[in-house]
């Protein structure tokens, strides 16, 4: 039971945790936000901005999350789909580590359309699948307690705990991103951002090596 428990608070954890760091990385949307408040010369612009770009993050965390909910439901699958889902997401940051070009959709789409925008970038970065073997992990259903859960039930619930993940993770990643761009906009100034401007692609494709390994070694070792 303590072991169960450490496990799940592991995984929120690992929730909060790549909220955190995706709201760090530049690449998700708050260097536009400083951007908003700086044009607008309005100071209710910047937190306007962070809440058009959590929206769209949010909803590519559910657009990746939701279809792994519903294969959930196939508990003889459940090791399967978790290695898969690792191995998907492992694929990925290799792609990015073999392909460090910006997808050109992004540039395309109008500032103003900071939801799209940031909607678009989460997908084109691999942020929602960063979280699939996690959410898995949450989800992971024991067989002894497979046979007194109906599929409609376990549907339901793996839907929630979705929406949950996508929620807690985009609210940290809201107020990481958004710290930093107060900051940026109310004292260390524009030109404190050119300076130290950090590019974090190499990390983050090597974070989605990590993780997709991460889950499947939980997969096999039953957390």
């Amino acid at each position: 039971m303590i072991s169960d428990l450490t496990s799940v608070t592991a995984l929120w954890g690992g929730v909060i945790f790549l909220g955190i760091y995706h709201g760090i990385n530049p690449g998700m949307g708050w260097p536009l936000a400083v951007s908003a408040a700086l044009m607008e010369r309005k100071h209710k612009a910047m937190p306007r901005a962070l809440a058009m770009l959590a929206l769209g993050h949010f909803l590519a965390m559910i657009g990746i999350l939701l279809p792994f909910s519903l294969m959930v439901v196939l508990i003889e699958w459940e090791l399967e789909i978790r290695v898969a889902a690792g191995i998907l997401v492992i694929a990925m940051g290799v792609y990015l580590l073999i392909n460090r070009r910006h997808p050109k959709i992004l540039a395309r789409v109008h500032p103003a359309r900071l939801v799209l925008w940031s909607f678009l970038a989460a997908m084109a970065h691999g942020a929602g699948l960063m979280l699939v073997p996690i959410y898995l992990g949450l989800c992971a259903v024991g067989a002894d307690e497979a046979g007194h859960l109906a599929a409609q039930s376990l549907m339901g619930n793996t839907i929630t705990m979705a929406f949950a993940v996508a929620a807690v993770h985009t609210l940290s990643m809201t107020v990481a991103g958004g710290a930093i761009a107060v900051a940026i906009y109310m004292w260390l100034g524009l030109k404190f951002l050119s300076r130290t401007w950090f590019n974090l692609d190499f990390v983050w494709a090597l974070s989605l090596i990590l993780v997709g390994t991460f889950g499947i070694y939980s997969a096999y070792s039953g957390h």
